[in-house]
């Protein structure tokens, strides 16, 4: 009796060991994961492709969990601190949203809000030659030529008279993920007030031009003085001369010398 009393007893220490070995396992792995938890963060990101002009809601957004450590500077991390702000740079599906991507919305147009401060936006009214055959899109950067008559009507001046401008959209579309060239029928223009005044004086005295820049052509000219000159008819100038009495031998004839 007291050998299967000592093997019972066994049985049971073993038991209870291996059960405290389950159970500490268990509370081990619980703590673990509250600790994880605690030291996650989460950020706000965009469920679809964003235009430009876009003004978020909650069906733009969505919050997904991230190390706490990969949060940068400048991570939006609260639904609340991002609906009814306005984008201002294309977003992609997926992408984290960044606070110097966005800007306050306090009414107006969503397009108020991505003009760059100290300048306004100016609409013009293309066709297709204007328009740079339907090439201008968004973001597109161009020169403004003016070409007016000059005095008496006999002659044409044209010249450039602002340069490096921002499309901020053609027509209604303040973005676009195509590249294939479209007509339009006007063209708005990110200005300072004084090119605004400049381009409203060209188009109301004579025509205006858009010219396509290369966006990475950064170079400006000085606009200060006039760059071309009238262009006036070439007339042709009538030719003055006498006629001589050449004689070689027995041979006589006669040459036109002009002068």
């Amino acid at each position: 009796m007291k050998v299967r009393a000592i093997i019972t007893l066994f049985i049971s220490l073993c038991m209870a060991g291996l059960a405290a070995m389950v159970a500490n396992s268990w509370i081990s792995q619980r703590l673990g994961a509250v600790e994880q938890k605690d030291q996650a963060g989460q950020v706000v990101v965009a469920t679809a492709d964003l235009p430009v002009g876009t003004k978020l809601d909650a069906t733009h957004l969505k919050v997904i969990p991230l190390p706490r450590e990969a949060i940068s500077v400048g991570n939006l991390t609260s639904l609340d601190d991002v609906i009814g702000r306005v984008v201002t740079q294309p977003l992609y599906s997926g992408e984290i949203l960044l606070e110097k991507r966005l800007t306050l919305h306090e009414g107006g147009s969503p397009l108020a809000v991505v003009i760059e401060s100290g300048k306004r936006a100016l609409t013009v009214r293309v066709n297709d030659v204007i328009g740079v055959a339907g090439f201008l899109l968004p973001s597109s950067r161009v020169d403004v030529v003016s070409t007016k008559r000059g005095s008496g009507n006999r002659s044409t001046v044209s010249k450039t008279i602002v340069e490096n401008l921002k499309v901020l959209a053609v027509d209604q579309t303040v973005s676009s993920d195509k590249n294939d060239p479209v007509i339009v029928r006007a063209v708005t223009l990110e200005v300072t007030p004084k090119q605004a005044e400049l381009v409203v004086k060209a188009t109301e005295e004579g025509k205006v031009q858009l010219t396509l820049r290369n966006p990475l052509d950064m170079a400006m000219r000085d606009l200060g003085t006039d760059q071309t000159k009238a262009v006036r008819p070439v007339s042709k100038r009538r030719s003055y001369g006498y006629r001589v009495d050449v004689i070689k031998g027995i041979k006589k004839s006669r040459i036109l010398v002009t002068k």
